[in-house]
């Protein structure tokens, strides 16, 4: 045990080197005694929204700066109680270290996950689109099948998540569906599923029970900031207001409240549905807008950039990323990371995380490549 149990620390050492690395802590420390001598200087409030901005500023380098400092003294504490064990060959002392060196491993990982998380948007909340593919009915199923997977993934990351539209379909499951997944990092994240999803499975829809393979895209766009908005003519939207409905065309409104918007100059078309008035969803289904066309903007600054280096990106939207089979085995499979699992249930249930960390971590060896 004690070999395993110094590997471990050792381990856990390294990765904390890299966090350090990869987050500049020693400049966020000098980032955090700024901030603090700021937000302590005369006249602070007066701006209130700039105050406002600095306080969140300086909320998450404290967390970054906290949790890395918290992740050493604890690692210290274990390794000075490991020496002294080994030493005195406590077996009691190196039990202890043993289960506190597991802990502090995860811990670690955790905090390199977060390293991970890079970009503009990164830390922002995020929209998730769904949309039916090829499949007739067994592909509107696996879009309902889909949206619940990932409010199951939310619920167990802690995010908050609302549906702001959804379009059923005649027979059964979803045309697609529109989830405002709201908390830090949830971008970050869910970039990770954009792309067409795919499963191949027994149709429950099929008589002679043959086996179908359905398709749904998945396009995630980050909410983006009060202050990162795009200039949008009124003359540029057609605004159509239509009654909102819920499964089998049962109506839940009974006046035209429901809202969709089409951006003329880019086609994009977002629509809202779920909010309690026609002036409520107008506002959000601009805000989707305002990110649609964000996310628009640097989809193509990263594709004129691939195009002048000689590059294709392997996440772009409509690529497909990852086959779910149910039938003649079960397995899930990521096409971009190869990360595959049999525990199909799991999967669907939420347990996204693996697919997720994988691709990050991927992502990241592949921009490391290139620089």
């Amino acid at each position: 045990m004690n070999a395993e149990v110094k590997t471990r620390l050792r381990s856990i050492e390294q990765l904390l080197d890299r966090i350090r690395d990869a987050t500049r802590h020693d400049e966020q420390r000098k980032r955090l005694t700024k901030l603090e001598k700021e937000m302590s200087a005369v006249g602070f409030w007066d701006d209130r929204e700039k105050a406002e901005t600095i306080i969140e500023q300086m909320k998450k380098v404290k967390e970054s700066v906290q949790s890395i400092e918290n992740l050493a003294r604890e690692l210290s504490d274990s390794q000075a109680l490991y020496e002294l064990a080994e030493a005195d060959n406590d077996g009691e002392a190196l039990a202890e270290v043993d289960t506190d060196s597991v802990r502090l491993l995860k811990l670690a990982e955790g905090l390199e996950l977060r390293t991970l998380l890079s970009g503009k948007y990164a830390s922002a909340s995020a929209y998730l689109e769904i949309q039916s593919g090829a499949g007739g009915t067994d592909a509107c199923d696996w879009t309902l099948m889909i949206q619940r997977m990932y409010l199951r993934w939310a619920e167990q990351q802690k995010f908050r998540t609302k549906i702001i539209d959804e379009q059923f379909a005649e027979e059964a499951g979803l045309k697609s569906s529109t989830i405002h997944v709201v908390g830090d990092y949830a971008y970050g994240y869910l970039q990770a599923e954009s792309g067409v999803h795919r499963i191949v499975r027994i149709s429950p829809f099929d008589a002679q029970s043959r086996r179908q393979t359905a398709f749904a895209s998945v396009r995630v766009i980050p909410e983006t900031d009060v202050s990162d908005t795009v200039e949008i003519a009124e003359s540029d939207l057609r605004i159509d207001t239509y009654r909102a409905s819920g499964a089998g065309g049962q109506h839940v409104n009974t006046t035209d409240s429901a809202v969709r918007i089409t951006h003329i100059p880019t086609g994009i078309v977002v629509q809202c549905q779920n909010e309690r008035s026609q002036h409520a969803n107008r506002a959000q289904a601009m805000r989707v807008l305002n990110s649609r066309i964000l996310e628009a903007q640097e989809r193509q600054r990263r594709e004129e950039m691939n195009r002048l280096q000689g590059t294709k990106s392997d996440i772009a939207f409509g690529s497909q990323i990852r086959s779910y089979v149910l039938h003649p085995y079960k397995m899930i499979k990521d096409h971009r990371t190869e990360h595959e699992t049999s525990n199909v249930d799991d999967v669907l249930d939420g347990n996204l995380q693996p697919f997720i960390e994988s691709w990050l971590r991927h992502q990241t060896r592949a921009d490391q490549s290139t620089e």
